[in-house]
């Protein structure tokens, strides 16, 4: 069996021994913060600024292994490195700098995932603007399972829309707002 926590934890290991800045995203922050579903891969940022990319790709890549051809390449023309590990984990690393994921980042704190493995995830709100920026069908899904389990009144509104507001302008969706809007008002 696949034990997601236990390879994030090895993850993890890397990046404090590196002293770098980082968090946990996606399907294990999403099992922490909102409701429980399967996840088969692990989603993280560090913070790597704008031209400093290629010293944490190369030293990730001597690391963990490569998923596709040509990973380094990749990761720097699209500021993604997809890694997998030895027991064939997909690990998708983001390359952050934005004003956003320094903050998420800053924001990040070890919590218990299981006995024994305490990740550094993001917060309950910058897991809902990360997933709202991707507006996919699914983080929509987790969206409502975050509200749902955090309860609409324990979350910090002022401070999801204030970070996702610039975001989905500079994405062109400003829809992604209205959605959220309406999702928080089905709670």
């Amino acid at each position: 069996m696949r034990d997601l926590a236990r390879a994030a934890l090895q993850v993890q290991k890397v990046l404090d021994q590196q002293r770098w800045k980082y968090c946990f995203i996606g399907g294990l922050a999403v099992q922490k913060w909102g409701q429980v579903r399967i996840t088969d891969d692990i989603d993280l940022t560090i913070l790597t600024g704008f031209g400093t990319e290629e010293k944490y790709i190369d030293k990730l890549l001597s690391c963990f292994d490569a998923r596709i051809p040509n990973a380094r390449a990749f990761a720097i023309q699209n500021r993604v490195l997809l890694l997998v590990d030895k027991n064939h984990i997909d690990i998708d690393v983001s390359c952050g700098a934005f004003a956003f994921e320094q903050l998420a980042v800053a924001r990040a704190r070890k919590v218990q995932i299981k006995p024994g493995v305490r990740l550094k995830l993001c917060t309950a709100e910058d897991l809902i603007v990360y997933k709202a920026f991707a507006n996919r069908p699914l983080d929509w899904i987790d969206i409502d399972g975050i509200v749902a389990k955090q309860t609409k009144s324990k979350l910090d509104w002022k401070y999801v829309f204030t970070q996702l507001t610039p975001l989905a302008e500079l994405k062109e969706e400003p829809e992604i707002l209205s959605k959220l809007r309406a999702l928080i008002e089905e709670f």
